[in-house]
């Protein structure tokens, strides 16, 4: 079997590959500073192409002393 990317979905790939390292670190970030730690543990075990860090961050992280609420 041959197992080669064509560039299109090494593209793809690199693409899914860097939006969930943005959202998953986001998430990571923020739980970590509200102590949330079983969100963490799921944040960093389940991989999700960004969907549960996004759910994370809409629903459970709080606006925190010296940043502007938007």
């Amino acid at each position: 079997m041959n197992f080669e990317l064509s560039r299109g979905w090494a593209s793809v790939l690199t693409i899914a590959l860097l939006w969930d390292l943005f959202w998953k670190g986001s998430a990571l970030w923020r739980a970590s500073k509200n102590n949330h730690s079983v969100w963490f543990v799921c944040l960093l075990v389940i991989n999700s192409i960004g969907i549960l860090p996004i759910i994370y961050l809409v629903l459970y992280s709080k606006v925190t002393r010296g940043e502007k609420e938007s």
